[in-house]
């Protein structure tokens, strides 16, 4: 499979169908070491990375990319402002563009469309229960009105969202006036949200999957197991390019130098055999699960996320 293709935006611009993921946990330290396994996915041919202020890893990107040697116009950089950057939206936006040493991005996503408060160097304010301190004080449509505004500036390419459902977007098109190039959203054949995917391609939204393999618990299913040893390749290679025949933009992360370069290598899978890994569906939420805290997840339930 051709791994180099991309998907064209509804504004004309294009995102390669790979990408790179680049979270590296909440340790400021294994943060910092990112540039060793970042160095490795630009020599294996990854020009696509997807970040986010709240990673913690876009400084060691933007210091690999430009040691790299490779011309920054090559490369398409994702961040996104977090959490609890609703109010703070374009200051969020320049310290990305600080962090990463650029001065555009090629895509700028609202990471969640929950808006917790505010505190500075703490990305998870917490009430005594451990629930996240959210607030009605603004909303994801005043938030997306800020971002129409910096997509004016030229300094993010094209805009969208992450970890938003049908019921969200539909809010967010009564007073949205340009539509979100992307929804970057947990998928993967435990969770295959063909509902939410087709409600994308309508729109003219590009899906992009994170924890696009499913951890072990998928890549360990005998299915998988059985698809991967029909095409002689591992169930990660299985599962990415179940991702690419769905149309589905993927952001698999591997800081393994041999691992990244096989991510590349992907198998056309026959289409009974897409249907095969579809059927797999089990609505399950694997990345978010053990974050949730009395029924929320970050702050909110999954009545008001969209997700019930």
């Amino acid at each position: 499979m051709d791994v180099s293709q991309t998907v064209s935006f509804n504004n004309g611009d294009s995102i390669p169908i790979l990408g790179f993921g680049v979270w590296a946990g909440m340790d400021p330290e294994v943060q910092r070491r990112s540039v060793e396994w970042l160095q490795t996915a630009i020599k294996a041919g990854y020009r696509h990375f997807d970040t986010a202020l709240i990673y913690g890893t876009e400084k060691p990107l933007g210091e690999t990319i430009r040691k790299s040697g490779v011309p920054r116009e090559q490369f398409f950089i994702c961040t996104k402002f977090p959490w609890n950057h609703h109010g703070r939206i374009v200051e969020s936006f320049n310290e990305s563009l600080e962090n990463l040493g650029m001065d555009y991005v090629d895509l700028f996503l609202m990471h969640w469309p929950q808006y917790v408060v505010y505190e500075k160097d703490n990305f998870l304010p917490k009430h005594p229960d451990g629930t996240i301190r959210v607030t009605e004080e603004r909303n994801f449509n005043q938030s997306w009105e800020v971002m129409e505004k910096l997509l004016e500036t030229g300094k993010c390419k094209a805009i969208g969202v992450s970890n938003f459902s049908i019921k969200t977007l539909e809010k967010l098109f009564t007073t949205a006036k340009i539509i979100p190039a992307v929804n970057q959203i947990e998928l993967h054949p435990y969770l295959v949200q063909e509902e939410l995917v087709q409600y994308c391609r309508e729109k003219g939204i590009v899906v992009v999957a994170y924890t696009p393999t499913g951890l072990d618990v998928v890549r360990e299913d005998p299915v998988i197991i059985e698809l991967a040893e029909k095409y002689n390749a591992t169930p990660t290679q299985v599962i990415l390019a179940w991702h690419l025949a769905r149309g589905v933009v993927a952001v698999p992360k591997s800081a393994d130098e041999g691992r990244q370069k096989e991510n590349r290598m992907l198998p056309v899978l026959e289409p009974e055999d897409v249907k095969r890994i579809s059927a797999l569906d089990k609505n399950d939420r694997l990345c978010n699960k053990a974050f949730e805290v009395n029924g929320t997840l970050w702050g909110w339930t999954y009545e008001q996320l969209g997700w019930a």
